[in-house]
């Protein structure tokens, strides 16, 4: 199976990754982490559509889409400068120096293509977008669940595993629980 990972300009994929079946709905929209909270609690149902459309146009986008053979859109990742993220002053994930990474805090594969390696081509797509942005490095906080089953709708986050895979590192441990499983930091160097 071909898959292209290429940065989240069109709203519309964006829209079919994490928008809600209705429009009018307060669904996450992947703005939980990329905006501050204070903005993410405020803005409800058709508002949180309109914030995403002005960050896909925003330079650089706020993450890259996966496309199988055949253009359709089959997978989201989050990734940003983590300055512009809520990460920036997350008391449960430590910042362990001054280095400007990028953080990549969700990667979601549509429903009938998971299972397929599509997570592993997504966070490969959000190293080399990081990399083509001059990124020094790139974090992830994924759970370490040791291999064991993480609920679906707590797995956006990734796995140590997964991260492992890619050439990342667990440079600390955090605060964060999620799904019963504690949160990492994890590291890769692109300098």
């Amino acid at each position: 199976m071909t898959i292209e990972v290429r940065p989240a300009t069109s709203f519309a994929d964006v829209a079919t990754m994490v928008g809600p079946k209705r429009p009018d709905a307060n669904v996450c929209w992947c703005l939980s982490y990329r905006i501050p909270s204070k903005e993410n609690l405020a803005l409800n149902g058709l508002e949180r559509g309109e914030r995403v459309k002005k960050l896909v146009r925003q330079k650089p986008p706020p993450g890259v889409l996966a496309y199988d053979g055949d253009g359709e859109v089959i997978g989201w990742a989050g990734v940003h400068p983590r300055r512009d993220t809520s990460f920036a002053g997350n008391r449960k994930i430590p910042h362990v120096d001054d280095l400007d990474v990028w953080s990549v805090w969700c990667i979601r594969v549509r429903p009938g293509h998971r299972g397929k390696g599509i997570s592993h081509h997504l966070l490969a797509g959000a190293i080399d977008f990081a990399r083509a942005n001059r990124a020094p490095a790139i974090e992830g906080y994924p759970v370490d669940n040791g291999g064991k089953k993480v609920d679906l709708t707590m797995a956006y986050v990734g796995t140590r595993a997964l991260f492992e895979k890619a050439g990342f590192v667990k440079v600390a441990d955090t605060e964060s629980v999620l799904n019963g499983f504690p949160r990492v930091l994890m590291r890769l160097d692109l300098s």
